[in-house]
């Protein structure tokens, strides 16, 4: 995969006019977090029409369906990101009920990349994020060494701690299943609240 062809996922949106001005550049996925402990909690669909170019994704740690199908209505969500303890019974009942799955996994030297095999027939993506002691949004970056023990064929979101400063660390980063990057806490001026020029510095590196 050319590095040009990586997808950008922004998470972590929850400000009208701060959305409005990230869609200038177009990025490929919108994150909505719903999650009550997290400073970019979104309790209310921002007042504006997203493109339908631009995927809306809702995400979830360890929430019951009818609070994810409520969610999905009210945001009119694309796909549905598992950040929490979910077992692959539970992303199946969401892939097929509600909408195609993200599922996000903590890294660290010690994780069983084995237990993916339970998930891939029932997620869409997976996202590698950093270990740490919040569900995500952490602001610290994993070894992506570790990867290299992931042989699996589901594309994957990297995460953890990104910002302006690694596009040259990831356009050198190689897996055949990188699918794209997301980004969060590391482009905020205040939580919820991204500082538009550094990604679009960000997106113009990652393509160069």
């Amino acid at each position: 995969m050319k590095k040009m062809d990586l997808k950008m996922k922004v998470c972590g949106m929850c400000n009208t006019f701060n959305i409005a001005d990230l869609l200038v550049l177009r990025p490929d996925f919108i994150g909505f977090i719903f999650h009550e402990l997290s400073p970019r909690h979104c309790p209310s669909p921002p007042q504006m029409t997203l493109p339908e170019s631009v995927i809306k994704v809702g995400v979830f740690v360890d929430k019951p369906m009818d609070f994810i199908l409520l969610k999905k209505e009210q945001f009119g969500l694309d796909m549905i990101q598992l950040h929490g303890n979910e077992s692959p019974a539970f992303c199946r009942e969401v892939e097929q009920n509600v909408a195609p799955v993200i599922k996000a996994f903590k890294m660290d030297a010690g994780f069983d990349f084995h237990q993916l095999e339970a998930y891939r027939p029932v997620c869409h993506l997976f996202l590698f994020d950093a270990a740490g002691p919040k569900a995500g949004g952490n602001g610290v970056r994993f070894n992506w060494d570790l990867l290299k023990n992931y042989k699996g064929e589901t594309p994957f979101l990297l995460s953890g701690g990104i910002d302006k400063s690694m596009a040259a660390a990831i356009r050198d980063f190689k897996h055949p299943a990188f699918y794209g990057v997301d980004i969060n806490s590391g482009f905020e001026t205040r939580p919820g609240i991204k500082n538009i020029e550094n990604i679009k510095q960000f997106k113009d590196e990652l393509s160069a």
